[in-house]
């Protein structure tokens, strides 16, 4: 990657500088969390049983607990150091969660959690090839983010991507203890295991809905998660479907009254405890309303721009 400012025609090399310790790094993230990673805050530096997480976090819209570790070196194991961190926080979970309450003036109760989907975010300059081979799995709840900073303050967030592949990681970590009391309880959701249990009909009608909402910005990304896709823009969940036998669901992630609903298709969940993110539920079993639906969706994407 190449980066210039542009002088009267002449390119002027931007450098990269780079973090002169972890803690700048440490700081960064943890001051725009929501904006980074749309995570909420609870602890800076959690210590537990000689643990000590840089930062412990929330997935509101998955109702998760996220641990992130901050690295200013690649002499790392991914592996090792993520089952280590989410078999401690599965084995104490009653701790974690009056960490949360207390912290956040909260009250959180265990059932409120869905530990299946807690996972490690791992965040350095960079990370050899070793590391970056050891995620490609497709049941593995890791994340790496590389961060740079360049010579005109300019910061530089990327989410590497797991490869697409069927390998389980349980066939790899079969004897590590930490590894099996984390793969009994984790699941990493993917698309295909949302189309289990809905129908041809149902998919096909999904995958119009998925081809537009991708078509309105290059930088849209999908996230599986227990009972819904998410779709994501600027790491925020703009939309999300979940899809069952002979209808879909669909939640735009939006307050009560920001949408112009004319034909009043979107039910207000305002006040009422619902999945999905945001205040407008949908539902839709064929393809009457899906222009007007997309005219919705369109809606909740330009209040995100």
């Amino acid at each position: 990657m190449f980066l210039y400012n542009i002088n009267q025609d002449e390119l002027e090399e931007i450098k990269e500088v780079p973090f002169k310790k972890e803690i700048e790094i440490h700081k960064l993230c943890e001051s725009n969390l929501e904006k980074i990673f749309a995570l909420k805050f609870v602890k800076r530096e959690f210590s537990f049983n000689n643990f000590r997480f840089d930062t412990l976090a929330f997935d509101e819209s998955s109702k998760a607990f996220v641990i992130i570790e901050y690295k200013n070196t690649s002499s790392f194991s991914v592996i090792d150091q993520g089952y280590a961190y989410l078999s401690l926080l599965l084995n104490n979970k009653a701790e974690f969660i009056l960490e949360y309450n207390e912290s956040c003036n909260g009250s959180l109760k265990r059932d409120d959690v869905d530990w299946s989907q807690s996972r490690v975010i791992f965040v350095s300059p960079s990370f050899n090839n070793y590391q970056k081979e050891s995620i490609n799995f497709k049941d593995l709840p890791f994340e790496l983010w590389e961060v740079k900073k360049f010579s005109n303050n300019i910061v530089y967030f990327n989410a590497i991507k797991q490869s697409k592949t069927s390998e389980s990681i349980k066939t790899i970590v079969s004897s590590n203890e930490q590894a099996e009391v984390v793969n009994k309880e984790v699941m990493v959701y993917t698309e295909e295991d949302h189309f289990k249990n809905s129908s041809e009909e149902m998919i096909d009608l999904y995958s119009r809905i998925k081809e537009f909402i991708l078509s309105l910005n290059d930088g849209i990304t999908i996230k599986a998660k227990k009972y819904e896709m998410g779709f994501l823009y600027k790491n925020k969940i703009m939309v999300d479907i979940h899809l069952q036998k002979k209808a879909l669901k669909i939640w735009l992630n939006t307050k009560k009254g920001t949408i112009n609903d004319s034909k009043n298709i979107a039910k207000d969940m305002s006040n009422t405890g619902h999945w999905g993110n945001g205040d407008y539920e949908i539902q839709i079993s064929d393809d009457e309303e899906l222009e007007y639906i997309f005219s919705l969706i369109k809606q909740v994407y330009r209040l995100r721009m």
